[in-house]
């Protein structure tokens, strides 16, 4: 018994030796093939991506064209690999067209996210270096992916977002037209006068060569609150403009304002005291 399990085992060990040594080459060849095949991929996309950038292709193009380039070209190399690895294609095949159409179903959020990317790169609601606002987040769109768009807030956060949701959702993009109109609200107190307000308003967004001559700013009274007259400053500017000019302006408001004269209300109450001990008399 002892004796036939010791033949067993040896012509088990070489049986295992004799396939080690038939596969083995094919084994090398196959992971020489895929480190070779990757540094490929990786040549060819960088290429591209040269040749693209010195075409001015739009950035969210390049980007979503890239990856799926890469995709597809290594969905060949693996399918180059199995092959030189004896596995049959044809059987290969339908195995991967049965497992496809399964991850197909259970993946029908990434399918949608796929299509929503498709949609973003033809008809462009927002590129690349655009500021939007989506999703109750808001940054600049630093990258167009298959099924992400990536947005870096003024923080400094990345935002992640699903291109199902942004092709199917509000889309607010700040960055599409080249200017953009500031609003601010301005509160005097009732005994300011306004025209000379007017004045002041409209000598600081003027004597600023960010802000657009045409349309050119207007200041007007907007609404009267409980404390204060409020005048409404509205003026242009060009995208690059617009952050800088906005706090800029907001300082020269209060500076130029107190400097004529004009005050700043604060809320105010009325208190009527009672003395309620006459009135017990």
């Amino acid at each position: 018994m002892e004796n036939i399990s010791i033949d067993s085992v040896g012509e088990y060990a070489n049986y295992l030796l004799d396939s080690i040594l038939t596969y083995l080459p094919s084994i090398i060849a196959a992971l020489v093939l895929l480190i070779l095949g990757l540094w490929v991929i990786k040549l060819i996309i960088g290429r591209l991506r040269k040749i693209m950038e010195k075409s001015e292709v739009d950035r969210g193009v390049r980007g979503f064209a890239l990856s799926i380039l890469g995709i597809v070209l290594k969905i060949l190399l693996f399918i180059v690999i199995i092959t030189k690895l004896g596995v049959e294609t044809t059987s290969f095949a339908a195995i991967l067209a049965a497992a496809g159409l399964a991850i197909g179903l259970a993946l029908q959020g990434s399918l949608s996210n796929f299509a929503g990317g498709v949609l973003i790169i033809i008809l462009k609601p927002f590129r690349v270096g655009d500021f939007i606002e989506a999703q109750d987040e808001s940054g600049s769109v630093t990258e167009i992916s298959i099924f992400y768009t990536f947005l870096t807030t003024p923080n400094n956060q990345r935002i992640v977002i699903p291109n199902g949701q942004l092709s199917n959702n509000k889309v607010t993009n700040y960055s599409y037209e080249p200017i953009r109109r500031n609003v601010m609200t301005v509160g005097i107190s009732y005994d300011s006068d306004i025209k000379k307000s007017r004045e002041v308003l409209l000598n600081i967004v003027n004597s600023d060569e960010r802000v657009l001559k045409d349309p050119a700013p207007v200041v007007f009274v907007g609404g009267l609150g409980d404390n204060s007259v409020n005048l409404s400053l509205r003026f242009w500017a060009n995208q690059a403009d617009y952050w800088g000019l906005h706090f800029d302006t907001i300082e020269k408001l209060k500076t130029e304002l107190e400097g004529a004269g004009i005050s700043f209300p604060f809320p105010q109450r009325d208190v009527h005291l009672y003395d309620m001990s006459k009135k017990s008399e």
